[in-house]
């Protein structure tokens, strides 16, 4: 049961595959972070946030992990 517990927390979101584990992002903090910038920038849609977040990812050599939330809330602002 434990060993299913830990598969299944490996997850992959359809917007642009940005987060592929959980290490990287969890959901939670992937909706957290979505509903600060669309606060944080009402112009934007969700779509342009995703694309943005994609790009901060390939700017940090195709990962997230290593990251805190608010350093990727920072770099996608800036892209915003």
């Amino acid at each position: 049961e434990d060993s299913l517990q830990k598969t299944s927390a490996a997850f992959s979101i359809n917007s642009g595959d940005i987060f592929e584990s959980p290490y990287a992002l969890n959901l939670s903090s992937f909706s957290k972070l979505i509903k600060r910038l669309q606060a944080r920038h009402p112009e934007a849609s969700r779509d342009r946030i995703v694309e943005a977040l994609q790009q901060v990812r390939e700017n940090n050599k195709g990962m997230l992990c290593g990251l805190s939330i608010s350093t990727i809330e920072e770099r996608t602002s800036a892209i915003l």
